[in-house]
């Protein structure tokens, strides 16, 4: 249950070199590769002959040779050289994959190349901003991607399973709101006059260590279609004017969750913790990796034991409260875009057939 005319993150930038890396995407089995001019070429993982998986075999130039009986491709995938003949067969090719690299990603297009516009690239432009610092790491998590987009649209679960670091009552206590468009869902907290979580607290006294006093704290979640979540976060010092827009007084954050499916029922989960304040401080910065690793990881845990009840319940319905409103938007509107992909290649089909 996911749509392929869309930009899955697939690597790290500094992962794809010149060697060969196999990714599991959607299902599919990919091979990442760098070409000599620095350009990534992803070509579908199954040799056209004997469907031997291509990241077993090694780069010749820019050319992909596969490592059981030596038939070449090109970074197009078609094929460059056959072994003992002299005359290659012009059906002989793997499927090639456009590719992206932004904000520190490399990106991949699995649906019709013909729709692969880099215009439809997630904004995570924090990423890449001088005026933002930060890092993050991957996640491999075994559930179904959606499970992790419905765990980044409900916060509330900080209340009970991050009560040590970033969850406290308040979380739970506050109400939200939601809004949405075709392929975007955001949902907005604001917690006015609060104690401040025990991360949230120390963060804070980065910047004003002698403040002791309540805190405004706001969690701005925007989901972009089909796995991408960012989420705006910080607190500042109560009643200084950072819901009306003035966080001077405050810290702010902005966490980039690029979820992308591997198979059904597991995923790849890439995240990037970013600050705006301290921004040359690379000790602080591998800090904060560390202690958004631990509290990732108890949602890891957390999901991964999910999986495997849904998958001990076959059939069973899941029972939806206020808090899943976000989510449930987030899945109405992932159904609709593979609906829309299914009705696009039946189109297809019979415009074939005359």
């Amino acid at each position: 249950m996911f749509p392929l005319n869309a930009w899955y993150a697939a690597a790290w930038e500094q992962e794809v070199g010149r060697t060969l890396t196999a990714r599991t995407i959607c299902g599919r089995q990919v091979v990442l590769y760098r070409t000599e001019g620095g350009e990534v070429a992803a070509l579908a993982d199954a040799c056209w002959h004997r469907l031997v998986p291509l990241s077993m075999g090694r780069l010749d130039g820019d050319n992909v040779v596969c490592g059981y009986h030596g038939i070449a491709y090109d970074p197009r995938g078609r094929c460059a050289f056959m072994p003992s003949q002299e005359t290659i067969n012009p059906s002989a090719s793997v499927q090639s994959f456009p590719t992206v690299s932004r904000y520190r990603l490399v990106w991949v297009w699995l649906g019709d190349p013909n729709l692969a516009d880099p215009a439809k690239l997630p904004d995570l432009h924090w990423a890449s901003d001088p005026a933002w610092a930060g890092g993050g790491e991957t996640l491999h998590v075994d559930c179904d991607y959606r499970l992790v987009l419905d765990n980044l649209m409900d916060l509330t679960h900080e209340t009970y399973l991050h009560s040590n670091s970033i969850g406290n009552d308040a979380v739970a206590e506050t109400p939200f709101s939601v809004s949405h468009t075709d392929d975007k869902v955001v949902l907005t907290r604001w917690m006015l006059g609060i104690e401040p979580p025990p991360a949230w607290d120390a963060e804070l006294k980065w910047r004003f260590p002698d403040y002791d006093g309540p805190v405004d704290r706001w969690q701005i979640i925007t989901w972009q279609a089909p796995s991408t979540i960012t989420i705006d976060v910080g607190v500042a010092k109560a009643g200084t004017g950072a819901p009306q827009g003035d966080r001077s007084q405050g810290v702010t954050g902005q966490v980039l969750d690029m979820i992308t499916p591997e198979t059904d029922r597991s995923c790849h989960y890439f995240w990037l913790r970013m600050r705006d304040y301290n921004l040359d401080d690379e000790d602080y910065t591998a800090a904060m990796v560390r202690a958004v690793h631990g509290i990732f990881n108890e949602d890891a845990e957390m999901l991964n034991a999910q999986q495997k009840a849904i998958e001990a319940h076959p059939g069973y319905d899941f029972y939806n409260l206020n808090i899943d409103a976000g989510g449930m938007w987030v899945r109405r509107l992932i159904d609709r875009l593979v609906a829309a992909e299914a009705d696009l290649v039946g189109e297809r089909a019979l415009a074939e057939r005359g």
